[in-house]
Order: C-alpha cells, then structure tokens, then sequence
C-alpha cells in the first residue's frame, strides 16, 4: 500500500510524515527505512504476529508494511508548473490513496500561506490544482482518439464517455464522484488514472486541547467531517506537533505518553485503521518455524488470488487452503490441537478470505 501525503505549505505535512515514519518504524522494532528523502516505509502494528511466532517459534516476524510519500508541497497554479506543482503531480500519480493534511488549528506563530485558517477553502485549493490536471490529460486523450473515432465506434464511445468526465471536471466536481453507465466505462476511466479519483483520508491537524476528544469541539474539524461525509473520504483528527514528540520515545515510554494525554491511537494507528477502511483491505496471516507473517489483501479477494501474494506459482498451481481463524487457533493452543476439534478448514478456489486467517497453501505446479 502506497499512500501520498499532501498538504499547503505550514500545515504540518512534513511534520506528520517525519514522524509516522519514525514512530512506524520503532513500533515494530524495524529499522527506518529511506529509500528517498521524500519515501519511508513503515510496518503494520500486529499483536497477532508476535503471538504466532511464539507459537510456532519463528526466526522472524514479517509485519505487513505502508509506503509513505511526502510530496512536494503544492501551492496554487501547481497544475500549470508552478512552485513543484509538475512535482507533486507525478507523485501523486504513484499512489494507492491520498493522505489530505489539512491544518485546523490556530497558531499566530505559524503563518499560513492565505492568511487564515480555512480547511474548507484549503481543501478547494488542491482539489482544483488536480481537476485542472486531469483535464489537462483527458483533453490529450482526446485529441489522440479523436482521428481514429471516425472510422471506429468503439474509439468513439470511449471519445464519448471521455467528454462526459470533462464536462463533470468542468463544474468543480471530482473524477470519483462521477457515475460510469456499466463496467467497461468505469475501466476507461481507471485506465485515465485520474487523480481526482483517487481515494482520500483527511488528515485534520489539530492542536493539542483538542487531542482528547477527537476533535469533537473543534469547528475546523467539523466542517472537514461534513465535507469528507459527501464525497466518500475518511477523517482521522492528529496533532503533528505530538506525533513528533511521540516518535522520539522509547515504546514502553509511549503507552504511558498516550495515557497522559487521554489518547487510546497514535496517529499511525489512526491513519492504518483509516487506510485499511478506505481501501478495503484486511490481513491473513502464515506461520512456521522460518517466520510468521501478515499478507495484505483486498476484502472479497479469494484464496488462489490471496495465495499469489507469496508467490505466482502459488496461485497458478493452488490446490486447497488449510484455514482456520487467528482466534481459533490460539484459543486451542495450536495447530494440532485444533485439527482435533476440527477447526482447520480445507477451502477451494471460491472461498474468501477473512481477515485473520492463519493458512497454509497447498499447491503443485
């Protein structure tokens, strides 16, 4: 999973990024990771993993893991070029979901770049620098197809289709909110990788009285509830500034961090539990003496497709899965014992998977 980080200037973007990748990373006794000044990988906080591994006495635990993309900031006109506007652009082309920054505090020491503080207006800002741009790519989309759309009535419906979202864009409105007519039109649109259709969490960045209870007094974060309630977004309500502060502590010292502030989630904690809503996705689980790990998965996806996230062989020559759920295993103390009781289920290619499976793929190729 690949999320893009965004935000105006000096609302904490760089901030959050810095130190989710930090915190991620020591949680799960990983290394942090830098592949690039503006990528950090972090690891999925899974108790389920540690307990496994315990179980079947494995070298390694292998946690599930989130790519973090700080991209550039963006500023107005960034559609057109401007500041590191052709930057930002082509990272966020990259990415599985969008991780909107959007500041919802005041602070007179930290300026904003408009003057004020107005999430609403923050957000409008970005959303048109990406509703110029996809217009921007459906306009040469349709300029290639146009010649061709003469002689061909596929080329023309797909001509077609392509105006219809640019007349949708033209209004102010999203890629994601536009309604394709059956499925073949809502593949053209995925194959245009718009951005404006990409899944978005909102990252409401608050100060830290408004920690506590979510953001629940807090005016800025309601309208960014509201807003994010119409056009399918989740919400998560952070504060950069403790985020920071949280990273720099060791992980029994971070607990009792948390406590004090009245905190039950971080903020990684927060945004992994956004991201896996939003994306739909869950986590099996496989386990042995070598490692115990945690696969992530599209809800819905079944077992031969799951089992060609280890391997392509896996899938190409699956025979069965052994399953039985993360619960029920430890619940009997273990694999044998709970093929005893009968709780280890042998599922075909149209079983889905689950969230917490523990499996074991059987395959022949």
């Amino acid at each position: 999973m690949k999320l893009g980080i965004v935000g105006l200037p000096n609302v904490g973007k760089s901030t959050l990024f810095n130190s989710l990748t930090k915190a991620g990373a020591e949680s799960a006794n990983y290394p942090f990771c830098t592949i690039d000044p503006n990528i950090g990988i972090v690891t999925v906080p899974d108790d389920r993993l540690a307990v496994l591994s315990d179980m079947y006495d494995s070298a390694r635990i292998v946690p599930a893991a989130i790519e973090f993309v700080d991209i550039a900031g963006l500023v107005k006109g960034a559609s057109r070029g401007e500041g590191l506007g052709n930057q930002f652009l082509a990272h966020i082309r990259e990415v599985d979901a969008i991780v909107h920054v959007v500041r919802c505090f005041t602070d007179s020491n930290v300026i904003h770049v408009d003057g004020s503080v107005d999430p609403l207006r923050d957000i409008e800002t970005i959303n048109y620098e990406l509703i110029f741009a996809d217009m921007e790519v459906l306009e040469r989309r349709i300029a290639r197809q146009a010649r061709a759309a003469h002689n061909d009535k596929k080329i023309a419906a797909e001509v077609a289709l392509l105006k219809r979202v640019q007349e949708h864009l033209e209004k102010g409105l999203l890629a994601k909110t536009f309604t394709p007519e059956n499925d073949d039109e809502q593949k053209l649109i995925s194959a245009c990788n718009l951005l404006t259709a990409k899944p978005v969490i909102f990252a409401a960045n608050v100060s830290e009285e408004d920690l506590a209870d979510d953001g629940a007094d807090n005016p800025f974060v309601a309208q960014v509830r509201e807003y994010a309630a119409g056009c399918d977004a989740e919400v998560f309500v952070v504060c950069a500034q403790i985020e920071q502060e949280i990273a720099e502590l060791e992980e029994d010292e971070k607990a009792m961090f948390l406590e004090d502030l009245g905190i039950k989630e971080s903020g990684l904690e927060k945004l992994i539990s956004a991201s896996y809503s939003l994306l739909g996705l869950i986590s099996y689980l496989t386990a042995g003496p070598i490692e115990s790990k945690a696969w992530t998965i599209t809800r819905g996806t079944r077992a031969p497709q799951a089992a060609g996230k280890i391997h392509s062989d896996f899938e190409r020559g699956f025979i069965k899965a052994d399953v039985i759920s993360y619960d029920d295993l430890i619940a009997c103390g273990g694999m044998t014992q709970a093929r005893e009781k009968g709780l280890v289920r042998s599922e075909g290619k149209e079983y889905v998977m689950q969230d917490g499976d523990v499996v074991l793929f059987k395959f022949n190729v």
